[in-house]
């Protein structure tokens, strides 16, 4: 198993004397049964694992009384455990296929016998019918792909160099020539096989981009059934929403047009559709705000939105032609720049930050807007070579410098930094 840096949470977690059940949610693929399997293993004295999905007959222990001796028993029966006191972790995995099983989670818990992880694919669990959620019993976090630096882990490269690297950025301050274009070369991986873990194994196995991509269309398809399988009469709308994802990144005003799917499309048409993609954690949704003004929540115009992929690896299999050659011989301004975008999109939304970019009737827009500090932090990316052209962020520096506080245009060359604004390398976006 690579190594992944929920694990870290997971250690946290389990040493707490009175500890909620965990729900890890996510998209399907990106790690989820793994990380906790061989958590579990390593450092509990018992680890009992119940898919409900592979055993559909273990939603029936959760059909009579809710209590830790009845369904334990029940399990038992039926063949899981040792059962050890203290020393087990039980994993419910696909939860959204035993709502029962979910509700019962209060008093398992309640009764603090043993430690409990649920999981399961987004797709499903915010749309299962659960009789009583267990609110102050249960914690939920969200699991994503692979950032760019677990990616590096896996490629081999060590903790000193992402250290001097991100001193480099915390420094503001360029790195070597030879740094910089490995680190290039690394990105440039990262863009075309992404971070779904068995597509890096495969990739790491044999670098054969071929065999990637058919993991990634493998991985494609299975979203696609469960749409069909989770949306219930959401499944055409979700599935025209999730296909038009690449085509509408590609123009040059990245925004999403629902009339591009249909003429009769409107937001109130494809609203649940929407939000449905969004819950399910496959597609990143970055809204508009009306202003530079904090906070973002009331600024926010959620008619107007922008939706990247959670995966860039999946985005590229999802353009297919020869997009992977491309990328790999430096030409990463395809598609007008969507890759490089839809990849710090998903950088900033696996660091928890929230997706907010700015667009004044069509001639002033700037890519991506944090909260820092109680001022805006701009985010601009670019990925040709005429990066330092940037009159949206000219204008904006001019019209309102007292709002913002920092101004990053992600490009592919090296640090650089130009009285107020920083020019960083679009790697380095592993650290914000």
């Amino acid at each position: 198993m690579y190594k992944r840096k929920i694990i870290r949470f997971l250690s946290d977690w389990s040493k707490k004397p009175h500890k909620e059940a965990l729900l890890i949610k996510g998209a399907r693929q990106v790690g989820k049964t793994t990380v906790v399997r061989e958590f579990g293993k390593k450092n509990y004295r018992s680890f009992v694992e119940i898919n409900f999905e592979l055993d559909p007959n273990a939603k029936t222990a959760f059909d009579g009384k809710r209590d830790t001796k009845t369904i334990i028993g029940n399990l038992s029966l039926m063949g899981y455990g040792p059962f050890i006191e203290g020393k087990t972790l039980v994993f419910f995995d696909e939860i959204q296929s035993c709502p029962n099983a979910r509700t019962a989670i209060k008093f398992l818990v309640e009764e603090g016998v043993y430690d409990y992880i649920e999981s399961g694919s987004l797709l499903g669990i915010n749309y299962k019918d659960v009789s009583s959620y267990p609110v102050g019993f249960e914690r939920q976090i969200e699991m994503f792909p692979m950032d760019f630096e677990e990616f590096l882990w896996s490629r081999g490269v060590g903790e000193m160099a992402i250290e001097s690297l991100r001193e480099a950025f915390l420094n503001q301050s360029p790195v070597t020539k030879f740094v910089h274009e490995q680190m290039m070369k690394y990105y440039r991986e990262y863009l075309i096989v992404g971070g779904m873990p068995e597509v890096v194994s495969t990739y790491n196995h044999n670098a054969d981009f071929a065999a990637t991509l058919l993991q990634q269309r493998k991985i494609i398809q299975s979203y696609r059934d469960d749409i069909a399988k989770y949306a219930a009469e959401q499944k055409t709308k979700a599935k025209r929403f999730f296909d038009a994802i690449p085509s509408e990144l590609s123009k040059q005003k990245k925004r999403f047009i629902l009339k591009n799917m249909e003429q009769t499309a409107s937001m109130q048409k494809y609203e649940d559709a929407a939000s449905w993609l969004d819950d399910a954690g496959v597609a990143y949704f970055c809204y508009n705000l009306h202003s530079l003004a904090l906070p973002f929540e009331q600024e926010e115009n959620r008619s107007l939105f922008k939706v990247y992929m959670l995966d860039t690896g999946l985005l590229c299999a999802l353009w297919g032609d020869d997009i992977q050659l491309k990328v790999m011989n430096g030409e990463i301004d395809i598609n007008e720049g969507a890759l490089t975008e839809n990849f710090v999109a998903a950088e900033l939304r696996k660091h928890g930050h929230k997706l907010h970019y700015y667009d004044r009737k069509s001639r002033q827009e700037l890519d991506f807007l944090l909260a820092e500090d109680n001022k805006v932090t701009i985010i601009e990316v670019k990925s040709g070579d005429t990066y330092k052209r940037h009159g949206s962020v000219d204008t904006a520096l001019e019209e309102q410098p007292e709002k913002i506080g920092k101004v990053m245009v992600m490009n592919k060359f090296n640090y650089e930094k130009i009285e107020k604004i920083l020019y960083v390398p679009l790697y380095m976006a592993a650290f914000i």
